[in-house]
């Protein structure tokens, strides 16, 4: 490709100046024409000079002329669309307008504490709304509380959990719950509903019922709910867990909780039973019993229930105990003054609802102390002593009141809750 441009005007130097530039070639264009008469072809006169001849030049010389670079401007860096990159040091951000106008407006300020209050209380009673926030990421989980202090007992409705945090292979997950209660977390405060398999919204609908819970326990215990995926092959896998204060349940009142299921330190457990007392706790460890007295006055008996045992200590290696009680009217009047219930096996939590009679005057009733022992059977060996506890007129505290109301009110069924302790423990079984 070439650019035609009209020749330069004739210099004014000699032609035989050599710092002058040599004229260009004159192109095949300017040859005379055959229309010309000869006369015309010779050399112009310097009258009429020949019209000017298109002069041809290269691509390469056109792009040489009259080329300005201008300014060489700097190649960004990565560094430039990444500042926290640099080497140096970098000025911290100037503070976000938010917080100007948060200085200006002191009325939406009053309003955001509001807010921020109400928040911490809901929090604190566990009421919580379905959410896509960061804490909830794990699922949330809907149960009712339910404290029946006539019965001592501590009903916890299961109802759903939603939006679980996928734990198999193929995006789902086996969840179920357990309960716990705070202090003192193992096997025999622990419930669970059944399993539910391939899913990420479980609906349970399941009622767990802890029994031998007491006024006083409602006051320092706090009930512990985690979520689990039940793994065949593995180890069950952690989800989530929430807790809830028992102290903020009243009597008798059903509380509802939607609450985002965390992921709480284990050391938090340990500071809560660090905080407690040690000797309740030592004595909770061993379990407690309801028993029914009643004194029919038809037949001059006393009917001694054992309905059933809760929270015992575990004396098996695999974490249970085979439980069973023993029952003795002393002064012992023989083989009609010891009564035995039957064995359940492999559980913390027995029930055996069984009555044993006794034909003893009522006159004769206050010289009498009842002891009940309970045990851990082991075939082959002898049986371990999980503890007991004796009700009669030298005892104290609601094991004396017991008594009492048994010898007061005639033909009237009186249960209570005791705590077995490790004191008096007999010297065989």
């Amino acid at each position: 490709m070439s650019v035609s441009k009209p020749p330069p005007p004739q210099s004014h130097f000699p032609p035989n100046n050599t710092t002058s530039h040599l004229p260009l070639p004159p192109s095949s264009s300017s040859t005379p024409s055959p229309s010309t008469p000869p006369s015309a072809a010779g050399p112009p006169s310097p009258a009429v000079p020949p019209p000017p001849s298109p002069v041809k030049i290269s691509m390469q010389e056109h792009f040489a002329i009259n080329v300005c670079p201008g300014p060489i401007l700097p190649i960004p860096q990565i560094s430039d669309f990444f500042p926290r990159f640099h080497d140096f040091p970098i000025t911290p951000p100037p503070p976000r307008e938010k917080q100007v106008l948060k200085d200006k407006d002191k009325d939406g300020d009053r309003d955001g504490e509001k807010d921020r209050k109400r928040e911490r209380e809901q929090e604190e009673n566990g009421e919580f709304a379905d959410s896509d926030d960061d804490d909830t990421y794990l699922g949330t989980l809907e149960f009712n509380l339910l404290f029946d202090q006539e019965n001592n007992c501590l009903h916890c409705t299961i109802h759903k959990a939603k939006g679980l945090k996928a734990m198999d292979s193929n995006g789902l997950a086996d969840p179920y719950v357990k309960l716990h209660l705070l202090p003192g977390a193992s096997k025999a405060n622990k419930l669970r509903t059944k399993t539910l398999k391939n899913t990420l919204n479980p609906v349970w609908n399941e009622t767990l019922i802890y029994h031998g819970i007491t006024a006083a326990d409602m006051t320092t215990k706090t009930l512990r709910l985690c979520v689990c995926d039940m793994d065949r092959l593995g180890r069950n896998e952690f989800i989530g867990e929430v807790r809830v204060a028992l102290k903020k349940l009243k009597e008798g009142e059903s509380k509802k909780y939607n609450m985002g299921l965390e992921r709480i330190a284990q050391t938090r457990e340990g500071n809560s039973q660090a905080v407690d007392p040690a000797a309740p706790v030592a004595e909770e460890e061993r379990g407690r019993i309801l028993v029914s007295l009643l004194y029919n006055t038809e037949k001059n008996t006393l009917v001694v229930g054992i309905i059933r045992c809760a929270h015992l200590a575990a004396m098996d290696s695999n974490g249970y105990s085979d439980p069973f009680v023993k029952i003795v009217l002393q002064p012992d009047m023989g083989k009609k003054s010891k009564y035995k219930t039957s064995v359940k096996k492999k559980t913390l939590n027995p029930e055996f609802n069984e009555e044993f009679s006794y034909d003893v005057p009522h006159d004769q009733l206050a010289k009498k102390t009842l002891e009940i022992s309970v045990w851990d059977y082991d075939l082959g060996m002898s049986n371990d002593f999980i503890g007991g506890v004796e009700l009669g007129i030298n005892a104290k505290g609601d094991r004396l009141k017991h008594w009492f109301e048994c010898l007061k009110y005639k033909g009237k069924k009186v249960e209570y809750w005791h705590t077995l302790t490790q004191q008096g423990a007999p010297s065989s079984d």
